[in-house]
């Protein structure tokens, strides 16, 4: 018997994003070069995501990032079970979900992808937290590969004169640490041309993200959670730059054309914190359900924050504040700030926080950050308990009756306006 054609619903149809199938193809792409880079000659180095790439790129090497790792393990809902072996190993249970399921790979060549590429070298930048550094510590005993750390003084208020010598001297023991384990010389002349498509990547994907400023937005917080990939991973790449060219110029289309994320974009939302990545649908689905669209996130703009910081035409000089002045490296009044910046920006009507067990950093400040953006912009926050990665820590039918809560008081908040 012949089994029954599929019918398409064509109001869903119009709505998916065309360039999703290009992303796919480069990430796929990617992912074979690394898997076989011993057999091409190139090196391989894990990079934590909030590392200088760029010098990466300079010398040829292929970075890959555990972090992206532990995002496909969540949305392939492969975590749990992974984070189970790491207790088996030994890791406490409080420890970073990304972390445990990097560590829980190695020996089993386990993930969605049959593991991680053997690394050559690591990079290791705190900018984003101290986890990385017991992390990678671990991965280069496992793996007996060098290790260089970058450590980037927390900037509280501001970046001082003694900040910038101190990680301008580690860029230079950085180049000298290619230098060395890629035996040959660093390509001043090759850095200019990788921070210039460095920096064009980063507004691109910023203009992208900006697109959502229109009213219906042409895509999601969701949506960017997907299509961030290739600004982490192929930054400073021509491919990355092609890439966000062709999906601005869908997202513009989009916008004459009349197509929104969601049919009804009625309420428009703020994403705070990493996505809990093996339920984006469903979360994606239960806020568009209520006519609600995250329209903005801190996640997916972190890797186009610090674009003020940076001179394209002497990169190398900047890119130290640049990775210092990351938002995961500020302090929560300046986080409250940037909070608030977009809350005008792009014109929300209340915030979405995940609490997010495994990332300290970005979670421990988040009750501050809602009390002073509701006190300034007088919008409602909804506090949503999880993990980024392990699905042992999400109870749906609380985080169902929270969203249906807050959709209630942003509908009495919108009946009295």
């Amino acid at each position: 018997m012949a089994e029954e054609m599929k019918v398409l619903d064509p109001e869903k149809e119009k709505r998916k994003i065309q360039s999703v199938k290009k992303m796919k193809e480069i990430m796929t792409a990617y992912y074979i070069e690394a898997k076989t880079a011993g057999e091409t000659g190139k090196k391989v180095a894990w990079i934590t995501s909030g590392g200088p790439v760029e010098p990466l790129i300079v010398m040829d090497v292929i970075p890959v990032y555990p972090e992206n790792h532990g995002a496909m393990i969540g949305a392939s809902r492969m975590g749990a079970a992974l984070y189970e072996k790491a207790e088996a190993m030994g890791y406490a249970s409080d420890l970073c979900s990304y972390a445990c399921s990097d560590i829980a790979c190695a020996p089993i060549n386990g993930g969605p992808i049959g593991g991680l590429p053997r690394p050559d070298m690591l990079i290791c930048c705190n900018n984003i937290c101290g986890t990385v550094l017991k992390w990678y510590e671990i991965q280069a005993r496992y793996f007996n590969v060098p290790l260089f750390i970058l450590d980037t003084p927390f900037c509280h208020t501001e970046y001082t004169r003694e900040m910038r010598k101190y990680v301008r001297r580690q860029i230079d023991e950085y180049l000298r640490f290619l230098e060395e384990h890629c035996g040959k010389k660093y390509d001043y002349d090759r850095m200019k041309e990788v921070g210039k498509l460095s920096v064009t990547g980063q507004k691109l994907w910023q203009a992208v993200l900006d697109t959502t400023m229109h009213k219906p937005a042409p895509m999601s917080a969701f949506d960017a959670f997907f299509h961030l990939a290739l600004i982490v991973t192929l930054r400073g790449t021509q491919q990355a730059v092609d890439y966000y060219e062709l999906l601005l110029a869908e997202m513009k289309k989009r916008i004459a054309d009349g197509i929104g994320a969601i049919p009804n974009e009625r309420y428009r939302l703020l994403w705070d914190n990493l996505p809990v990545w093996y339920r984006t649908k469903w979360l994606s689905e239960k806020f568009a359900a209520q006519d609600a669209c995250l329209v903005a996130d801190t996640y997916t703009s972190a890797w186009c924050g610090s674009l003020k910081y940076v001179d394209e035409n002497n990169f190398l000089e900047t890119m130290a504040e640049c990775y210092t002045r990351i938002y995961l490296n500020i302090g929560v009044d300046e986080m409250a700030r940037t909070v608030t910046a977009m809350v005008d920006k792009y014109d929300v009507d209340g915030i979405v926080m995940h609490s997010n067990r495994s990332c300290k950093p970005y979670s421990l400040g988040q009750y501050d950050i809602q009390r002073i953006v509701e006190k300034q912009k007088g919008i409602p926050s909804l506090m949503l308990e999880a993990d980024m990665t392990d699905e042992r820590k999400f109870s749906e039918s609380q985080i169902e009756t929270r969203i249906d809560a807050f959709i209630e008081i942003l509908q009495e908040k919108k009946r009295k306006t």
